[in-house]
């Protein structure tokens, strides 16, 4: 059975960005952020339907030490199709291809997301560590 979706690794424009996050629920960025931060990305997915892209995640960090999983988003029309493990299968292969063992790679699960990243061996830091943010 084909699938009509297909993976490009490659980060997306801003506006691309800008509507995937937005669209899918994720707190919306503004045009100038996305611009400034989508070029320091270490790794970045999108899926596409046919022209259409419907999907993305990415990784950020310093290169080494440290890397994050963000901006795990898909389209609502597409939710549920599993994208979200295509977008993970992704990161997790740049993961083990090339981020050293020492590595501390971490994500923030919003909601049931939870249950996505668990399947690709993300645990809860608690009570050992908490995750703290201050947003702008």
């Amino acid at each position: 059975m084909s699938t009509p979706y297909t993976t490009v690794l490659a980060i997306p424009d801003a506006a691309t960005y800008c509507h995937l996050r937005s669209a899918s629920g994720l707190s919306p960025k503004t045009a100038e952020a996305a611009a400034r931060g989508l070029p320091n990305s270490l790794f970045a997915v999108q899926v596409l339907q046919g022209d259409e892209i419907v999907g993305m995640g990415r990784i950020i960090g310093d290169g080494g030490c440290f890397y994050q999983v963000v901006d795990i988003a898909v389209l609502p029309a597409h939710q549920g199709r599993g994208l979200g493990k295509l977008i993970m299968r992704e990161i997790m292969r740049y993961i083990e291809e090339q981020v050293p063992a020492s590595a501390y790679v971490s994500l923030i699960a919003d909601g049931q997301a939870q249950n996505l990243y668990a399947q690709f061996g993300f645990t809860h830091t608690a009570p050992k560590s908490v995750g703290m943010a201050m947003k702008r």
